[in-house]
């Protein structure tokens, strides 16, 4: 047996050893523009931390609860990190759904449902599903020098039509965007779909906590993001630019969108050179999504679910003796930006901006945020010194 010891530049060294065995053998590394994924170490990639770049790419948490109807608005709805953008174009169902492609790794996935269709879009309708990036976490594309870095998308994707889907990526602070098109061979099955997008040397990714990138994945659009030629290079925003060819996925209500395993990677990949899926622990991807929403009460009851139950467990929880209760919340872990905090109490529906006192509602005074790390509730209403106070809360700072 022999081996190979590659030496670091500055510390460290892989050795690549070759087991024993009769005649010629052969150690292929493939070719690849970008970084080599090595198979046995801890995805290696040109990038400063080893978490995945993409928060619960494989849809695992869901906040907010696993199903929604109704919805005609944009806004965070079911799994976290996805943000479903409309404007027109019909009435959805979301849910964190367990429909998912075979032999992946993945047990979860966000899936839309038309349930009042729209065959014809107006000029200005839209719909798509948002992912949004911190700028800060993305310092390592060096956008708007000449060391810009490209990056990679995979991710697998279910729609209920053939033809061209759009990918668009809009960069915040410098109102730049780029487009890429890609081919639904074969409606409502999987496909897995892999998308280079070249850096940009003309961009600008602040150094903050505010948007960096959004990555958007179109399901229909009017002809003002139709009309023009797709931006399949960086450039200044031109709406028209934006979904040149895609398809529209609302009209029908048979239709029904599918999207897991989202990942994002450094460099310029294939099938064969990307690196694997990383799936995280369930508690380290929900500790990581909780920079932009956490909530007092378990995981599995979403808002407008929570139940008296175990009040230590389930709700911030203050004994009876007071006629004014004031609670102090530390954020776990601090949030992104100062949160928007919305109170529920556990009877009456668990009815918002209230708080239970004994067995009944009581009205919920101001939550003062005190900052990202503190929630300072105060409750302006007097109860009745022997009861006992509940509430349930869920903070909001996302993108």
């Amino acid at each position: 047996m022999s081996s190979i010891k590659l030496k670091g530049s500055s510390s460290g060294d892989v050795t690549i050893t070759v087991p024993a065995a009769a005649g010629t053998n052969t150690v292929t590394i493939p070719a690849a523009t970008g970084n080599l994924p090595l198979s046995n170490l801890d995805h290696v990639t040109n990038r400063q931390t080893a978490k995945p770049l993409i928060i619960n790419g494989d849809m695992q948490v869901a906040q907010r609860g696993t199903s929604v109807t109704g919805i005609t608005g944009s806004g965070y709805q079911t799994v976290d990190r996805m943000n479903f953008t409309i404007s027109g174009l019909g009435t959805w169902t979301q849910t964190q759904d367990t429909t998912v492609p075979t032999a992946k790794g993945f047990t979860k996935s966000l899936k839309m449902d038309c349930t009042t269709a729209d065959g014809s879009p107006a000029a200005g309708d839209f719909c798509l599903m948002q992912y949004k990036i911190e700028a800060q976490d993305l310092q390592m594309l060096k956008y708007g020098t000449s060391s810009a870095e490209a990056f990679t998308l995979r991710f697998h994707v279910r729609s209920p039509k053939t033809g061209t889907h759009i990918v668009h990526i809009y960069q915040n602070d410098g109102a730049r965007h780029i487009s890429k098109a890609y081919t639904i061979s074969s409606a409502d099955t999987f496909q897995e779909v892999i998308i280079n997008i070249p850096g940009d040397t003309g961009g600008t990714i602040n150094n903050d906590n505010d948007i960096g990138l959004q990555i958007e994945f179109f399901l229909a659009a009017g002809s003002n993001s139709t009309s023009g030629t797709l931006a399949t290079s960086w450039a200044g925003y031109t709406q028209a630019n934006a979904a040149v060819g895609q398809v529209n996925c609302a009209d029908s209500t048979d239709n029904n969108w599918y999207i897991t395993g989202l990942q994002m990677e450094v460099g310029e990949f294939d099938s064969t050179t990307i690196p694997p899926f990383q799936h995280e622990l369930f508690g380290d991807n929900l500790r990581r999504c909780e920079r932009y929403c956490q909530k007092s009460y378990p995981h599995e009851h979403p808002p407008g679910t929570v139940t008296s139950g175990d009040a230590g467990r389930d709700f911030v929880y203050l004994m009876g003796g007071s006629t004014d209760p004031h609670i102090m919340v530390k954020f776990r872990p601090e949030m992104r930006i100062t949160p928007t905090v919305t109170t529920y109490s556990t009877a009456n529906a668990n009815t918002t901006g209230k708080m239970t006192a004994g067995a009944t509602d009581a009205s919920a005074g101001t939550n003062a945020v005190v900052n990202s790390s503190y929630n300072f509730m105060a409750f302006a209403s007097s109860v009745t010194a022997s009861d006992d106070v509940y509430v349930a809360w869920l903070a909001d700072a996302e993108l």
